[in-house]
């Protein structure tokens, strides 16, 4: 065999070992996405059992077990996901604020996107009951005012074409932290109203001069 052919012979061989070695990486992300995906599915289904459990006893007395048993998963298979009840519950609790916000996106108005969340919220109070009720460290109210905050900017940017001055920011947080607290305690039986009314009480108590701009914008 001459030169040439050993070369031809080399170059053919490093071709099936390249695509070789590109087919098991594609398996792996392939099997890594699988995994992500059924490691997913399992989460959901120990929140449905979680939310079934929560239908006849207080989070508090609900044992991992009953969970476990509800959905029909080992106990090996909660722990693998959770730490305990609660990270459940958080974990679940982000998935659903986040759902409530794509709600909250779809009003043409400030009136009209508070009314879809809290719509959404209302569907789901049972949680977001259990989750606020256990935030000891207020990381869940934190989580939702930097959404709402971050919502609302990007409202007044994207139409404005300019970042939000000072001021502006001052006003809109302020009117974001009153929202997240009323939010709470509606969501906890502290304040009686349906979702149109508190979304109309917090659209009437908007700052004179965040209220000057979301009319100028036409989201009011």
């Amino acid at each position: 065999m001459d030169a040439d052919q050993w070369t031809t012979g080399g170059e053919v061989m490093g071709k099936m070992l390249k695509n070789e070695v590109a087919k098991n990486e594609l398996k792996e992300v392939r099997h890594s996405e699988e995994w992500h995906k059924s490691g997913e599915k399992v989460k959901y289904r120990l929140a449905d059992a979680m939310k079934s459990c929560m239908k006849k006893a207080p989070v508090e007395k609900i044992t991992v077990k009953e969970i476990t048993e509800e959905c029909g998963v080992t106990r090996q298979t909660f722990y693998r996901n959770f730490q305990d009840k609660y990270d459940l519950i958080n974990w679940y609790y982000d998935k659903i604020l986040l759902e409530s916000f794509e709600h909250m996106g779809e009003g043409r108005t400030v009136y009209e996107s508070l009314v879809n969340k809290f719509e959404y919220i209302q569907m789901e109070q049972l949680f977001f009951r259990a989750a606020f009720k256990n935030d000891q460290q207020n990381c869940l109210r934190d989580h939702d005012f930097e959404l709402i905050q971050e919502f609302y900017t990007k409202q007044i940017e994207s139409r404005t074409g300019r970042k939000i001055s000072t001021e502006l920011q001052f006003e809109l947080e302020m009117y974001c932290l009153g929202s997240v607290y009323m939010t709470v305690q509606w969501v906890l039986g502290y304040r009686k109203c349906t979702p149109e009314e508190l979304a109309h009480a917090l659209t009437e108590s908007m700052p004179v001069r965040l209220r000057e701009v979301f009319q100028k914008l036409g989201l009011i």
